[in-house]
């Protein structure tokens, strides 16, 4: 079994959330593991926020695709955007 990972978030320019997010924003953030992988990141409040949208948006489109909107998957795809610019190795590590 290889041993797991976990990378830690890099200091880099403030983070904001995007206007048409109106999803939770958390006050912490926590490390998540890549269920696949193994490898685990440090994600800060704003991005882990925006993870679990993703993640959520995910479990519907496969669990009740027929209630799936337009807007639901846009917003979906401006979430992905967003994270991969706004932290590209975590990204990498736990949606790519």
């Amino acid at each position: 079994m290889k041993a797991m990972s976990t990378k830690k978030k890099k200091k880099n320019k403030e983070q904001t959330v995007p206007k048409w997010f109106k999803g939770m924003i958390y006050d912490k953030g926590e490390e998540v593991t890549n269920p696949f992988s193994g490898e685990s990141y440090e994600l800060n409040s704003v991005e882990l926020s925006m993870y679990d949208f993703i993640m959520g948006s995910q479990y519907v489109f496969e669990m009740a695709p027929k209630t799936v909107t337009t807007k639901q998957v846009n917003d979906f795809h401006k979430a992905l955007s967003w994270f991969r610019s706004n932290n590209t190795e975590a990204y990498m590590v736990l949606l790519d």
